[in-house]
């Protein structure tokens, strides 16, 4: 729920009054939708890319409402709203007490990010910063990943192909430049064979990733900045390639699906939003007939960890229901993530010859309801502030979602291992370079190796140098903090 603001704040005037940023409008499924909204034009968040404010007297599905609300180069949170948190240089872990004091330390740079030139916190909505590992645990987090890149690079390819890295997402450009500088000056025969390519959706980290990797890294000729969405990606890459998601999964929008429990069969509905005249936003649900909310059922049924809800789809359980007196009409929602089989598609389509690395969160406190549902947050008085719904004034509120693993890495067999290989052949990579080795479909001793989950702590204690974040009592935040993440390797 959005916060109020304390009773001692003056009384807020009429145009402040007319700026809603929750909007609290129930998700439950109550008879047939107004007939009103659904004579609005349909939109998708692609459509609304060049409206310069929040569209009225247009529906769409709730992936684009999201999608919209987060993305829009206009209006959208990551365009114009958030902040990464980045501290002025490297902490100097070594000299830290323990980890209370280490959390004195963040919170202390954080309040630099809130004040205003006054030195006080203004009141109401503030500036959305947010942080990440790659910028509290700088560099040593970055290096990392360069570790594990340039082991596997060297293991079975350097030095018969280039490394080339693409990630997507890059934020501050902080994890670019740490991978370079390291590899800059433990590697330098890679670096020589090294490229980076960001794919980046914000204009304004675009620029600022750029004057980054150029100006103050020295990183010429090895740095290139695509201003686009991976989405709209439409060039094969055939060359073999690294491809970085570090914190970017959980804000690929969701769709929203019920299933009818008063049809004979589990009917999924999918939910739309409207948005009205005033701004209001009117969510209803419709029977599916998306293509993209269709496609994921049909290839979630065929994952080993799929396993029927009995009680939305039990015929028994679903007429005990049904004769409960005022009982619901549809089950609990569910969030799909029907973003990330996109993304997956365009691995598979796009870069077929790719390696991929993901990290980001497996769980998160204060979500909606839901399975699988997301959290929705923004900063408010100085203070991060959980919502109760996502239908939020676009741009100021962060949607995120949990990225279940087990999930991930069968969908990623099943979408990308099926698909994948139809690059350049081996035989065009050069002699002994592993030619499957930049394969999502790698054999070994007759059997595929299946992508690898790890542990936030175990794979940083494989590839960091932890010593480097090692507290004086013995305790390693680099390692503690961030229980609720996970890597993926392919």
């Amino acid at each position: 729920m959005g916060a109020p603001a304390p009773s001692s704040s003056p009384k807020p005037s009429k145009q402040q009054q007319d700026v809603k940023y929750n909007y609290n409008t129930s998700l439950d499924f109550w008879g047939e939708p107004d007939p009103t909204h659904l004579a609005y034009r349909t939109v998708t968040a692609q459509g609304l890319r060049r409206a310069k404010t929040s569209p009225r007297r247009v529906r769409m599905l709730a992936r684009d409402f999201i999608d919209d609300s987060l993305y829009n180069p206009q209006y959208g949170y990551f365009s114009t709203q958030a902040v990464i948190f980045s501290p002025p240089g490297p902490m100097d872990f070594r000299a830290m007490r323990d980890e209370a004091e280490f959390q004195e330390k963040v919170a202390e740079l954080y309040r630099g990010y809130d004040e205003g030139p006054d030195g006080k916190v203004p009141k109401g909505i503030g500036r959305q910063v947010w942080h990440t590992p790659t910028e509290l645990f700088k560099p040593h987090y970055g290096e990392a990943i360069a570790r594990c890149i340039v082991s596997e690079y060297e293991l079975q390819h350097y030095p018969y192909q280039d490394l080339v890295i693409y990630e997507m997402g890059a934020g501050n450009g902080t994890l670019m430049l740490n991978i370079l500088d390291w590899i800059r000056s433990h590697r330098p025969d890679v670096y020589t064979r090294t490229r980076y390519k960001i794919i980046e959706i914000s204009d304004r980290l675009a620029t600022g990733q750029r004057a980054r990797s150029l100006t103050r890294a020295g990183h010429q000729g090895v740095v290139e900045v695509v201003n686009k969405s991976v989405f709209d990606w439409d060039e094969v890459v055939n060359e073999p390639c690294w491809f970085l998601a570090m914190e970017v999964l959980d804000n690929f929008s969701h769709d929203l699906i019920r299933y009818s429990l008063e049809t004979p069969h589990a009917e999924p509905y999918e939910a739309h939003i409207a948005i009205d005249p005033a701004g209001d936003f009117h969510p209803y649900y419709l029977p599916s007939s998306d293509p993209l909310i269709s496609r994921y059922l049909a290839l979630e049924r065929t994952l080993p960890s799929y396993r029927t809800p009995p009680q939305t789809h039990h015929p028994l359980l679903r007429a005990l229901r049904r004769a409960i007196p005022f009982s619901a009409n549809l089950s609990a929602p569910e969030y799909l993530p029907t973003k990330l089989l996109l993304f997956l598609e365009t691995l598979r389509d796009k870069f077929p010859r790719h390696r991929l690395l993901v990290a980001d969160f497996n769980a998160l406190p204060d979500a909606l309801p839901g399975r699988n549902a997301p959290v929705v947050q923004t900063r408010y008085n100085g203070e991060m502030v959980p919502c109760e719904t996502f239908l939020v004034q676009h741009g100021f509120f962060d949607i995120f979602f949990p990225t279940d693993f087990t999930l991930l890495a069968e969908m990623y067999e099943k979408v990308v291992g099926a698909g994948s290989g139809r690059g350049a052949p081996a035989a065009a990579l050069g002699k002994g370079t592993g030619g499957d080795f930049f394969t999502s479909r790698t054999r070994s001793a007759g059997r595929e190796k299946k992508p690898k989950v790890f542990s936030h702590a175990d794979f940083l204690e494989q590839y960091a140098d932890i010593e480097n974040t090692t507290l004086r009592d013995g305790s390693n935040p680099l390692l503690s903090f961030y229980k609720n993440a996970s890597f993926m390797m392919t």
